[in-house]
């Protein structure tokens, strides 16, 4: 299953291209189409993820957000979740992906919310337009240190900059900077694992000094909403394009046998100074 967020208003141009596998997401999965049994739509971010949040153990906020109970549409008593279905139909002539929410709730009720998210299906041709990023081969790859941990720095330097410096080297430095006219911060991490990608050439990296610090500025808004992954990620390599770009590769579950792999691509911002 593949999630692709690559809207022109995205923070700072931040794409995301994602590889998931189904199991991750589904226990049962079925799907049909004159497509090579594939179906390409396009939603709203916001309304996949309030249906989402139906699905948690407060209903009130399931029920208030327009759903609809086969138990009492005002009650407010929690329950379990049980079951959500997820099903492309159309109503009014419109494509929706409805979410059928199943629980029971504390005194032995059971509760049904259904979501309907505005959906518009892809043609074929249109699809086929769909690309990702033109990058240069990376000038460094490093794991990064726990997601959480950078955060809890980041969230600090965001009132002093807008701007993000990410620097790093194949022998296992990585540094977080800002630098404006009135503050210069910066928070370096030595004895990070420079992991290879099949991208990269023996023969060039033999040649590369290891030691060349390689840089990119990025949006610091763009860096923390990128963050928020920090919950499913248990790997993140992150891999800086000079003055290019930066792209993180975050791994759902272990990388040997991960349930996914989600790709951040942040565009460098230009210093003219």
């Amino acid at each position: 299953m593949h999630i692709i967020c690559n809207s022109d208003t995205n923070e700072g141009g931040i794409q995301v291209w994602s590889q998931i596998k189904v199991p991750s997401l589904f226990t049962n999965y079925r799907i049909q189409s004159n497509a090579n049994n594939e179906i390409t739509m396009v939603l709203s971010s916001e309304a996949l993820a309030g249906a989402l949040r139906s699905a948690a153990a407060n209903p009130s906020s399931a029920l208030s957000a327009g759903g609809t109970s086969n138990g009492a549409a005002t009650s407010t008593s929690s329950f379990e979740t049980e079951e959500v279905v997820m099903k492309l139909v159309k109503k009014n002539d419109m494509g929706m992906l409805s979410f059928d929410i199943h629980g029971v709730t504390r005194v032995g009720r059971v509760v049904k919310v259904t979501h309907d998210v505005r959906v518009d299906v892809m043609k074929p041709t249109e699809v086929a337009k769909l690309n990702e990023p033109m990058c240069p081969e990376p000038d460094m790859t490093v794991l990064l240190p726990p997601l959480h941990k950078i955060r809890t720095i980041v969230e600090r330097l965001r009132p002093m900059s807008n701007i993000l410096a990410v620097r790093g080297n194949n022998a296992g430095c990585l540094q977080l900077s800002i630098n404006t006219e009135g503050v210069k911060v910066d928070t370096e991490w030595r004895g990070c694992t420079n992991p290879k990608t099949q991208d990269m050439n023996e023969d060039d990296e033999e040649e590369k000094d290891p030691e060349q610090m390689h840089s990119v500025l990025i949006s610091i808004r763009s860096f923390l909403k990128f963050l928020n992954v920090h919950s499913v990620s248990s790997t993140t390599i992150a891999c800086v394009c000079h003055h290019h770009c930066l792209i993180l590769y975050v791994y759902i579950g272990e990388v040997a046998d991960a349930g996914g792999v989600l790709t951040f691509y942040i565009p460098a911002i230009i210093d003219d100074e």
